[in-house]
């Protein structure tokens, strides 16, 4: 019998926090997801006698609630072909890229949009079924975005955050989209909406009050049925802590050097660690790497650009061309200026566990994060953590979130390539207390803003919304 679940919080993400894996007996098991939400959410949860619902990954149609490690978990089935359209479709191929400032065109199909709704509908049917008297449910990300009103409609009892984990964009682009007052509609189901930064906070007050007509003063929305909805900043961060002690083991400092090792233990090592995403700028910060070259400013032996790109989305057509685009790029630099046995750019597609991400952050003295836009790019903060004697150098996207709190990375606009080429020069050529002095203040606010300080202060502040008089949760 699957257990009788009744949580006084619920988290809902479009992914549950467990992947699926094969145990050594041949036997169906679940391994920890990585990533700093379920680390962050995981205390508070087995305090409050919580429960994760989200989808499984697959299509499998008959997943129980199940509990692992101690943690209720609810699995959300979809069918192969709500993958390919709430998924692969309404979710990434039409908010994903309105939501990153149109840097891919977005598509607008009606049956996209009705197996989001549909798909929407499920998971807050669940959500209300799981749900304490009086619970708190926190919803996450731009997946889920109607599942605030839909679990309002059927649980007015509750309390109900949102956070939006990637950009939310500016009133002339969300505009393009036909289902705009129904998003709208759907995150104001919501007591609380969280997003990256307060840019994003303002978009939203402000398209509710132009094209909602709801009255608004600040980040404070008044709606007709007399609830109050407020919208604010929540920077998002990383287990700082726990990269900083997996940083300094013995065993990931080997590891670094040798990976050094590897690589001819060039003076400068330039690292990028992203999805494999059109939104990341990777192939333009390995062209201005390439053009350096060509230029005579870096040289293969003396530099090296070691770049990671996780697998993402790989059946959709847009990454299968990015991948493409930036095989070639990569062939075309190593034939141009690699040697044997050295070559220019070390390219993985693949992915990796934290140990090994924490030693190539401590082998790289440069860190290259360059999105196109970002809700905030925890790869930078993770970086920063894990540079335990205050060395190394970020060079960072002005359009990413965690420029807001990094000011003292080499902040550059993945636009101008001359501008990139200055900035990857410059932070390679930094003198010891230059790098010293930017990363000492960068680490200061990495490990004073972490993850769980994030959940907690938007908790805390969920539980002083909504005007209605709930016992707050239990705190760790």
């Amino acid at each position: 019998m699957p257990p009788q679940i009744s949580a006084d919080l619920v988290i809902v993400a479009n992914r549950l926090p467990v992947d699926r894996i094969t145990e050594d007996d041949g036997s169906p098991g679940w391994r920890r997801s990585p990533g700093g939400l379920v680390s962050a959410l995981e205390p508070v949860m087995r305090a409050n006698d919580g429960a994760w619902i989200g989808w499984p990954g697959g299509t499998d149609n008959d997943l129980e609630p199940f509990v692992e490690d101690g943690l209720s978990l609810v699995p959300v089935a979809l069918g192969a072909e709500e993958v390919e359209d709430f998924y692969e479709g309404f979710s990434n191929g039409t908010l994903w890229p309105l939501y990153h400032d149109l840097v891919a065109k977005p598509e607008f199909h009606r049956e996209w949009w009705d197996a989001y709704v549909a798909v929407n509908r499920r998971f807050a049917e669940q959500a209300a079924a799981v749900a304490a008297e009086n619970a708190t449910v926190w919803v996450q990300d731009y997946q889920l975005q109607l599942v605030p009103q839909m679990l309002r409609e059927l649980r007015p009892d509750l309390r109900i955050g949102f956070y939006l984990h990637i950009p939310f964009p500016p009133t002339e682009l969300f505009q393009q989209l036909p289902w705009r007052r129904q998003i709208l509609a759907g995150l104001l189901g919501a007591d609380l909406i969280g997003f990256q930064l307060p840019g994003a906070a303002a978009n939203f007050v402000r398209l509710v009050r132009q094209r909602v007509g709801h009255k608004t003063h600040r980040d404070l929305i008044h709606l007709p049925d007399g609830r109050t909805v407020r919208a604010a900043a929540f920077p998002i961060s990383i287990d700082a802590e726990g990269f900083e002690e997996l940083a300094a083991r013995p065993g990931v400092a080997a590891r670094a050097a040798e990976i050094r090792e590897s690589l001819g233990n060039p003076e400068t090592v330039f690292l990028g660690i992203d999805r494999l995403d059109y939104t990341k700028g990777i192939y333009v910060r390995l062209r201005a790497f390439g053009e350096l070259l060509a230029e005579g400013e870096l040289t293969v032996g003396h530099a090296v650009f070691v770049q990671v790109a996780t697998p993402s989305r790989e059946r959709v057509d847009q990454y299968r061309r990015l991948r493409d685009e930036i095989d070639r790029l990569v062939g075309r630099i190593n034939g141009d200026f690699g040697e044997i046995g050295s070559p220019a750019i070390s390219y993985m597609h693949s992915s990796y566990p934290r140990e090994e991400m924490a030693a190539l952050y401590r082998a790289a003295d440069v860190m290259v994060v360059t999105p196109y836009r970002d809700g905030m790019n925890l790869v930078a903060k993770e970086y920063v953590a894990c540079r335990l004697y205050n060395d190394g150098a970020l060079v960072l996207s002005e359009f990413a979130g965690a420029a807001e709190e990094l000011r003292q990375a080499w902040l550059v606009n993945p636009h101008d390539i001359n501008g990139m080429k200055a900035a990857l020069l410059e932070a390679s050529r930094a003198g010891p207390r230059e790098k010293s002095r930017r990363m000492r203040a960068m680490r200061r606010q990495v490990m004073e803003h972490d993850v769980r300080r994030w959940a907690d202060t938007f908790l805390s502040e969920l539980s002083c919304v909504g005007g209605r008089d709930q016992p707050p949760l239990r705190r760790v």
